[in-house]
C-alpha cells in the first residue's frame, strides 16, 4: 500500500478519536483547500486578475475553515469578519512592500537552472508575489483569529455579565499568549522550508551585507514578515469583533 495512503488513513483516524464529527469535517476540509489552491494556481496564469483570483480562493479557504468546519456562530462570524478586514489592510501593505522591494521574480542564483527554459510567459511576477504573500498569510490569520473568537467566547459563555472592556482585554491577553507561539511557528517553518537555501547560500561564501540584499533570501524573509504582521493585526482586530457581537447579542 502506497505510504501517502497510509499516512492518511492515519491521519483520518486520528482527526476522527479527537475531534469526531468535528475532525471528519476538518480531513474533509484539507483535500476542499488542496483543490481550491491548485485551481487556484492554475488561473495564476491570466496575469490580469492574479489579485482578484487570490482574494476570491482566501475567501473560499475561509468559509471552509470557519464556517464548514466550526458551523455558523457568534465566533465563526466575528472570526470570518475580522479575516475579511485584516486581508484588506494587508493587501495595501503587500502592495507598497512588493513594488518597492522589487524581489519578485527570480534571483541570480537560479539563472543557471532556468537557463533551458523560455522566459517569455507573459506573466506578471509583481502580482505573482503578491498572491504568495496573501496564500501564505490566510492560515495563520484564520488560526489566529478563530482561537481567539472562541477562547472569547467561551469566556463570556462563562460570565455573561462581563463588561465590554473586560471582555476585550480578555481578548487581546488570550491574542499575547497566542501571538509567540505564532511568530515561532512562522519563523520555524521558513528554516525548514528553506533549509537546503540557507545551506547552499552558506557554501557560497556569502557575507552578510550580500546576503540580505540577494533576491531570493530577501523575498522569503519580507514574505514571512507580511505574513508575521497579519498574525499580529488580526488579534485585536478579532478581540473588538467578537466584543461587539457578543454583547450586541446581549443586549437584543
Amino acid at each position: 500500500m502506497n505510504v501517502l495512503v497510509v499516512l492518511a488513513i492515519i491521519l483520518f483516524g486520528l482527526m476522527y478519536w479527537i475531534g469526531r464529527g468535528k475532525g471528519i469535517r476538518s480531513f474533509i476540509a484539507l483535500f476542499l483547500n488542496f483543490a481550491i489552491t491548485f485551481v487556484t494556481i492554475i488561473l495564476l496564469t491570466y496575469r490580469d486578475a492574479a489579485i482578484s483570483i487570490t482574494l476570491v480562493a482566501c475567501i473560499l479557504i475561509s468559509l471552509i475553515n470557519l464556517f464548514y468546519i466550526n458551523e455558523i456562530t457568534q465566533k465563526t462570524k466575528a472570526a470570518f469578519y475580522a479575516t475579511l478586514l485584516t486581508l484588506g489592510i494587508l493587501l495595501a501593505v503587500i502592495f507598497v512592500v512588493v513594488h518597492f522591494s522589487m524581489t519578485q521574480g527570480f534571483g541570480e542564483e537560479e539563472v543557471e537552472e532556468l537557463g533551458m527554459f523560455s522566459l517569455q510567459i507573459g506573466v506578471n511576477f509583481e502580482k505573482i508575489a503578491m498572491s504568495m504573500m496573501i496564500m501564505g498569510m490566510i492560515g495563520a490569520v484564520t488560526d489566529t483569529s478563530i482561537a481567539i473568537a472562541s477562547s472569547m467566547n467561551e469566556v463570556f459563555f462563562h460570565h455573561p455579565a462581563i463588561s465590554r472592556k473586560a471582555l476585550f482585554c480578555s481578548g487581546m491577553s488570550i491574542g499575547g499568549d497566542i501571538l509567540g507561539t505564532t511568530t515561532n511557528t512562522l519563523f520555524f517553518a521558513f528554516v525548514g522550508g528553506y533549509l537546503a537555501l540557507i545551506i547552499w547560500v552558506k557554501d557560497l561564501n556569502y557575507s552578510l551585507g550580500t546576503l540580505v540584499n540577494t533576491k531570493v533570501f530577501s523575498s522569503e524573509v519580507i514574505s514571512v514578515l507580511c505574513v508575521g504582521l497579519g498574525a499580529i493585526l488580526i488579534i485585536p482586530i478579532t478581540a473588538w469583533l467578537t466584543t461587539r457581537l457578543l454583547i450586541k447579542k446581549t443586549v437584543k
